[in-house]
């Protein structure tokens, strides 16, 4: 679980972002310059991001995302595309490498012994959700999908045991789905979460979870809608693996 970053560490954190593409080439020191910050919050922030340091984060960043990347066919395209378009290869890496085998296998054995699938979602998660529940129907298991808050607290306290509950939400305090996994929870009714945020409420009170990294700049920051491509990997993760053990 990643540390909390301070307020230098960011601010480091959204440059870097910003610049992708140029830090594998920077120093510390450079980067300590170009940022304005200092090398001691450089390294704090990167072990708080679960990197040993500067260097692994760099490594990190060459063998993970620039290499992998071919351009040859976008010669043209511009600095900043080319790094939205890293950002995006660095949230899937990471949240492929974040997941874990042993609960994707609990999951699939929790699904194929319930009754029915129960996924709750709000906002632009339901997209996720929608593809879920027609996947699921179409592996001929019975499941339904609520997005209405006011349907979601109701029917939440309703499922019996024989069922699971799927919730999915980018920052895990979606307040209709805490409700929800908490009504669950008074009913023995088992939950799995779909979540970039390890330390939220819906990650804590889920029995099991499935987290995804998230970045934390954004290119439309005046409104709430981040990119749910870390739930989106993990969502057709899930579903892969369970049609690969159910067929």
């Amino acid at each position: 679980m990643e540390k909390a970053l301070s307020e230098s560490e960011k601010y480091l954190w959204d440059f870097i972002d910003q610049h992708l593409v140029e830090i594998p080439n920077y120093s510390i020191v450079k980067l300590s310059e170009k940022a304005n910050v200092s090398t001691a919050t450089i390294v704090r922030a990167m072990k708080k991001k679960g990197y040993e340091g500067f260097t692994s984060f760099k490594h990190h960043l060459k063998d993970q995302s620039n290499t992998t990347i071919n351009f040859s066919g976008v010669e043209k395209i511009d600095a900043e595309i080319k790094r939205a378009i890293l950002k995006n290869e660095r949230e899937v890496i990471r949240t492929i490498n974040m997941l874990d085998s042993g609960s994707i296998e609990d999951a699939i054995q929790k699904i194929k012994a319930a009754q029915k699938i129960v996924i709750f979602a709000r906002g632009f998660s339901e997209l996720i959700a929608q593809e879920m529940t027609v996947k699921f129907q179409l592996s001929g298991k019975y499941c339904e999908m609520h997005a209405d808050p006011n349907i979601i607290t109701s029917m939440s306290k309703k499922i019996t045991s024989n069922d699971i509950v799927l919730l999915i939400s980018l920052n895990g305090e979606t307040p209709e789905l805490v409700t929800a996994v908490k009504n669950c929870l008074k009913n023995d009714v088992s939950t799995i979460t779909l979540t970039a945020n390890s330390g939220s409420s819906l990650a804590q009170l889920s029995e099991i979870v499935f987290t995804g990294f998230k970045s934390e700049g954004s290119y439309f920051p005046e409104y709430e809608v981040r990119s749910r491509l870390p739930l989106s990997i993990m969502a057709r993760i899930l579903l892969d693996s369970y049609a690969i053990r159910t067929n």
